[in-house]
């Protein structure tokens, strides 16, 4: 295998192939290399059929990484634009968040200050055409719909649209512009002095949105943050370091990272941080990843606050984009990090990367997402924070304090199809027959007064066919209620406001309210 893989690494960094060299000369050079290259060029020139050598490279590309480690991965040409945008933490665009419904571009909601709630686009408008691009239909592609919204910045795009509420079709002519990919979907107040950030990846932009709303809710009075880094995979380890220096005192170690080399290198706290004194609560789960994990081991090594929740995910391992030439780049492992402890929280790869990303399965029948005294540790890796606390490396950061998962199969259905969409879909669908009746309802009154009745739910349970399933959803009608509610707010006023209403009832921020009321941070 290993002899494979070395052949064909010329493919991505290969040379030319002079045709006058002789098959024996060719397979006598020292350089793999060129070996590899010549055989891509025989087959390009020579082999019987015509054969897409560009996706005979793909697949030898991903082949390599896939025996190097899990997450050193290729991005292809197709993927490198949409990829790019998610670590700037930016796109250029229209401004609109959309669904494909009934084989139309329907409007969710335009983006604040995006050009097209600028220009009057409203949520439920359907976009026909763009330049004259039919965009309905159902010979339509889904994921060709983006490539027509978006475009170069300042360009021009000329819209048809049509509004179900009038009946009307008009043209529109927008100018894109760059909108901004949130990092940080909530940021308010729990209680008078505890505050709530979500963060759901680490951009380029995400240091300077967790700036301005840490400053705001300070500003509003809080002394103590819950810091809710719950599914959030990572991104920049920069606006990781960056974040936790935010909360630990100058001089405190954050981060150890060490290359192929030995080379090592520590990052500490520089300066004084937002705050540094104040109380903070994290919370993670079995997706809480990489930068995730940054910050979460960075304050837990430094005795800062309290981690609740479940074990993360287990990635320390960093990587480094770097471009092919054509348009696509690989991502690749660079250096392993380290925790202030010392301790690497990297799970183990060695069994392929199927059996590495399905762990979930195996936590789950382990018993670890339901019982604490299941997580698997080894006392080899067995560390010691500065004021004594036992820590433990080799895969994941294990929280303080233990939240259970419930996974019976009816709550995790709910989550599934919550996750998927269907409930989203399904708050759209209401909301296109019914937009006009919440048109001048405030959040306040909408928390406070409207209720997912009874009615409502066997009109869901008929859309997503739990009732030809038998499915009982009873004992988890309260659950399925929020999630409705939470994801008609979402498409009415925001994703805060979907926060908001989950984590009213949401087990981690009452086990952070119960801690409160014993003063667990002081204690």
């Amino acid at each position: 295998m290993w002899l494979s893989i070395a052949m064909v690494l010329g493919v991505v960094l290969g040379s030319k192939l002079n045709f006058a060299d002789s098959t024996q000369r060719i397979f006598a050079t020292n350089s793999k290399k060129d070996k590899l290259n010549r055989l891509i060029d025989y087959i390009d020139y020579e082999y019987v059929d015509r054969v897409n050598t560009d996706s005979i490279v793909d697949i030898t590309v991903n082949q390599i990484l896939e025996n190097l480690d899990p997450h050193s991965v290729y991005i292809p040409v197709k993927d490198y634009a949409q990829t790019a945008d998610d670590m700037r933490g930016a796109f250029t665009g229209i401004g609109i968040s959309y669904r494909v419904y009934n084989d139309s571009v329907a409007v969710i909601k335009p983006l604040k200050d995006g050009p097209a709630k600028n220009s009057g686009i409203l949520a439920g408008d359907r976009i026909l055409f763009a330049d004259g691009k039919q965009l309905y239909g159902k010979t339509v592609r889904r994921d060709s719909i983006q490539d027509y919204l978006k475009g170069e910045i300042n360009s021009k795009v000329s819209l048809t649209v049509y509004r179900p509420s009038t009946k009307n079709t008009f043209d529109i002519s927008l100018r894109r512009k760059e909108i901004p990919l949130k990092s940080i979907t909530a940021a308010y107040k729990i209680t008078d002095s505890l505050g709530y950030i979500r963060l759901n990846r680490f951009s380029e932009k995400t240091y300077k949105e967790f700036e301005t709303a840490l400053k705001d809710l300070i500003d509003s009075g809080i002394t103590k943050l819950v810091l809710d880094l719950r599914d959030n995979p990572g991104g920049y380890i920069s606006s990781a370091e960056r974040i936790a220096d935010e909360f630990l005192e100058k001089d405190k170690l954050i981060l150890i990272t060490k290359n192929k080399a030995g080379d090592v290198t520590r990052t500490y706290a520089t300066r004084r941080g937002n705050f540094e004194d104040g109380k903070i609560y994290v919370l993670i789960n079995e997706n809480s990843a990489s930068a995730s994990e940054i910050v979460a081991g960075a304050l837990q090594d430094n005795d800062k606050g309290v981690i609740v929740g479940r074990r993360s995910f287990g990635k320390g391992l960093v990587q480094r984009e770097m471009e092919l030439g054509d348009g696509s780049a690989v991502r690749l492992t660079v250096a392993r990090y380290y925790t202030p402890t010392g301790r690497s929280i990297q799970r183990p790869y060695g069994d392929g990367n199927r059996t590495y990303y399905n762990e979930y399965e195996e936590r789950y029948l382990n018993g670890e997402l339901i019982h604490e005294d299941s997580i698997k540790v080894a006392d080899s890796l067995r560390f010691l924070t500065p004021k004594g606390k036992i820590v433990y490396g080799g895969g994941g950061i294990i929280p303080d304090v233990f939240i259970p998962k419930d996974t019976s199969i009816e709550n995790e259905t709910i989550q599934f199809i919550a996750n998927h969409g269907v409930i989203s879909y399904f708050a759209f669908e209401f909301l296109d027959k019914n937009r006009a009746s919440f048109q001048d309802i405030q959040f306040e009154d909408y928390l406070n007064n409207f209720e997912v009745d009874d009615v409502l739910i066997d009109e869901f349970i008929h859309f997503s066919r739990f009732d030809l399933a038998g499915i009982d959803i009873n004992p988890y009608l309260p659950q399925l209620r929020r999630s409705i509610k939470a994801s008609i707010a979402e498409q009415l006023y925001s994703e805060e406001e979907y926060e908001i209403i989950l984590n009213q009832e949401d087990p981690m921020i009452l086990k952070v309210l119960e801690l409160e009321s014993k003063d667990y941070l002081n204690n």
